[in-house]
């Protein structure tokens, strides 16, 4: 493990950098760097530890910071942990994935891909974990880092002092059509909300779709967007105040540069973290081979309304479109015909006697209420906190989440 040490307004930073196995089960399948960094309070020496993992998957950890609070979150934290933040493999600092540490050929590149998955970002906690000489520690999971978090429960529930999960609870023993079926239901539910508070939204969106079949929604980068990746503008539904950004986008002028450049930021699947798309489904699939479930599950009634928008359902289409991911297009449909292997194991679960803190959002675009409430009831200490005050971001938005998680966690509140 190599070292380094930042400084920042009430902060120390300790930075590590660790060679950890590409494959963990195969010594000979060489070896990719792992970043973590080690954020510590002004009075937190001596603090256990709880380690980060950040949705996604393919995005790196928020950058700390506290002036302003960046994230949200984190001051509140600080004032019982030190916090590992990790850049999961392949993001940030870990070894990112992109052309550079790509093997080569697309075959060769899927397969390095399959070990980049919750299973793999369990094994590098681990790694991580023993490099600090902790026993056991506390797991905040956003999002896909809930995923992985319901992995770790599932193979290594001894070194978990605890667990807190926001937005994550997958669900256990479902086909992936099953979620991609009740996302969408929830998104069309979503789109109805968003026109009934907007309404003069509907038809600006009907006129972009016209405009974008016409292949005249351009992006500063020259990409024509189809009304299949205009679509995905409904990611903003899912998020806290983004209902008011995709207003606020939608009322520009579509011909100016303001409008291009707005659209160019706001669309979900771009060419900065290519994990983010190539890999996506692969989040969702507990023992199955994903094949473009997002598209194959759209229900009539959204494909012939243009105005009904997705969530995080990726377009096969968008590989062949968006000029950042047009390369990587033979390796997503490599990755879509993978066997993954299980995830999740109900057995195992059970009997995890592990304390657990989950906040389950009444509406959550991406992790649906009953698919978590059930995994929820697998798990044998799990305090679930079911909530219509936050969106799927809830974390983000200032300390109030964590707070309350704590409080579960600790006993301190009760359900």
């Amino acid at each position: 493990m190599r070292t380094s040490t930042d400084r920042l307004p009430g902060l120390t930073l300790t930075n590590l950098f660790l060679d950890v196995p590409l494959d963990h089960a195969n010594d000979g399948a060489g070896t990719i760097e792992v970043f973590a960094r080690v954020v510590t309070g002004e009075d937190g020496e001596g603090k256990p530890y709880m380690v980060f993992l950040q949705g996604g998957p393919g995005s790196e950890a928020q950058r700390p910071s506290l002036n302003p609070d960046n994230p949200g979150w984190l001051r509140r934290a600080l004032e019982d942990y030190r916090v590992v933040m990790l850049d999961q493999r392949g993001t940030g600092r870990s070894t990112p994935f992109g052309p550079a540490s790509a093997p080569g050929t697309s075959a060769e590149t899927a397969e390095y891909l399959t070990h980049f998955r919750a299973d793999e970002i369990v094994n590098d906690c681990e790694a991580v974990r023993e490099a600090l000489g902790v026993r056991q520690w506390t797991v905040l999971g956003q999002s896909f880092g809930g995923f992985t978090a319901l992995h770790y429960l599932s193979l290594h529930p001894g070194s978990l002092a605890g667990v807190l999960i926001t937005g994550g609870l997958s669900a256990v023993q479902h086909p992936i059509e099953d979620i991609y079926a009740a996302t969408w239901l929830t998104m069309v539910e979503k789109s109805e909300q968003y026109y009934r508070r907007f309404p003069g939204d509907r038809d600006r969106m009907r006129n972009l779709s016209r405009l974008a079949a016409a292949s005249e929604v351009v992006l500063p980068n020259g990409d024509a967007v189809s009304p299949a990746r205009l679509r995905t503008l409904g990611h903003k539904l899912g998020a806290q105040g983004g209902a008011e950004q995709l207003h606020f986008l939608l009322e520009r002028d579509p011909t100016s540069l303001a409008f291009r450049h707005d659209l160019a930021d706001a669309l979900l699947f771009g060419g900065r973290n290519p994990l983010y798309a190539v890999f996506h489904e692969s989040s969702y699939a507990d023992g199955v081979r994903t094949r473009w479930a997002a598209d194959r599950t759209m229900p009539d009634a959204v494909r012939d309304d243009p105005t009904l928008l997705a969530g995080e359902h990726l377009h096969r289409s968008l590989f062949d479109e968006a000029s950042d991911l047009i390369p990587w297009a033979e390796t997503a449909d490599l990755l879509a015909e993978h066997p993954w292997p299980q995830l999740y194991f109900p057995d195992r679960l059970a009997q995890a006697d592990v304390p657990v803190a989950a906040a389950v959002y009444a509406f959550d675009a991406y992790a649906p209420l009953e698919f978590s409430l059930e995994t929820a009831a697998l798990l044998p200490d799990c305090r679930t906190w079911v909530t219509s005050e936050y969106e799927h971001n809830g974390l983000r938005m200032g300390s109030g989440v964590l707070d309350h998680l704590l409080g579960l966690l600790s006993g301190r509140r009760w359900l």
